[in-house]
């Protein structure tokens, strides 16, 4: 597709509102009735939130965010470490590169999920600690393992994302030192989400952030999506770091499936430039924090078509800020058999 236009390209991908095709940075909070092809039928949204306005974001409850410049880039007014902290165990699924290459943060989640107890993810930018044998593995369990320790959890209870350059070791110093800076600044506030977002992002142009509420077992309930990236993209998930955070009760063993649907019909349906990348994360966190009772049955579908839609969104949000891209293109393609 060149840099001219970054397409998203699907067997019914989304079948979106003409809304949902603007750029991010256009998009504000609406109340509408979302329609998926691939995802399900027509689901009822409270509301939705998306693009650069904090204003429009529908905050997960019982999450904290943090971002802060610890020193990995030289620019000491770029923020490059970023941390997820939820305030209750929570259920994880992840979705990773296909790449044969795989960076040391990504093993490392690859090793701990699914999950049902996981307490927060920490994040660097500037330094994707990939191709960085033994010594890489060791940095990424020690940012976990610091993490965990200021938030008085075990080490497996962390997961860790790295995004930026290949082949270079981490600065542990200025990192394990950022790491304990960043835990007493962790807040639920849209701000600190703001921080976080921007403390991943390399050479994203735009914040993207996405959000949906709706009711789920007559419990309100909230899915929080923040990612990152831009330039290359490829098939299976390619340059890309993607969390979304909800406050519905699911385990771990019913994310998953759920996970691997939502990548399959958003971030594996996008293409700029056909490369995979070796850091390339989705990962996805639910901590029960609205209560009520673990999503079963439709719940837990109508559920998973929401998270589908969050992926959506930011799996467009990247393609729109590809590099050099100035138009997104979504097809629809009915009728396949």
């Amino acid at each position: 597709m060149g840099r001219a236009i970054s397409t998203a390209v699907a067997a019914g991908l989304l079948r979106a509102s003409p809304h949902a095709l603007l750029p991010p940075r256009f998009r504000r909070r609406s109340v509408m009735k979302r329609w998926t092809r691939a995802t399900g039928e027509g689901i009822d949204m409270t509301a939705v939130g998306t693009g650069e306005d904090s204003r429009s974001w529908l905050l997960a409850g019982g999450y904290r965010f943090a971002g802060l410049h610890c020193g990995i880039r030289p620019d000491r007014d770029r923020m490059d470490l970023a941390i997820i902290v939820s305030d209750r165990p929570a259920a994880s699924a992840g979705v990773f590169t296909q790449n044969r290459v795989k960076a040391a943060p990504v093993r490392v989640c690859q090793e701990r999920l699914p999950a049902d107890d996981v307490r927060g993810v920490i994040v660097c930018s500037g330094n994707a600690n990939a191709c960085t044998g033994p010594q890489g593995m060791a940095d990424a369990r020690r940012m976990t393992a610091i993490a965990a320790q200021g938030l008085g959890v075990r080490e497996e209870q962390f997961l860790v994302a790295s995004t930026g350059v290949i082949g270079r070791h981490l600065p542990m110093t200025q990192v394990e030192e950022g790491i304990r800076r960043i835990l007493p600044l962790a807040s639920a506030s849209a701000t600190a989400l703001e921080d976080m977002a921007r403390a991943i992002m390399t050479t994203d142009t735009v914040l993207k952030v996405t959000s949906r509420e709706l009711e789920l077992g007559g419990v309100r309930t909230r899915l929080t999506g923040v990612a990152k990236g831009a330039a290359m993209i490829g098939p299976n998930m390619a340059t890309m770091l993607a969390f979304v955070f909800t406050d519905a009760a699911v385990t771990g063993a019913d994310l998953a499936p759920l996970v691997r649907r939502g990548a399959g019909n958003s971030f594996n349906c996008v293409s700029v430039e056909g490369h995979t990348s070796t850091n390339d994360t989705l990962l996805v966190m639910a901590n029960g924090h609205a209560g009520g009772r673990t999503l079963e049955g439709d719940d837990s579908n109508r559920f998973g078509s929401a998270l589908s839609g969050v992926c959506g969104d930011l799996a467009r949000a990247i393609a729109s800020d590809a590099e050099g891209a100035n138009h997104l293109v979504t097809i629809e393609v009915e009728g396949m058999r």
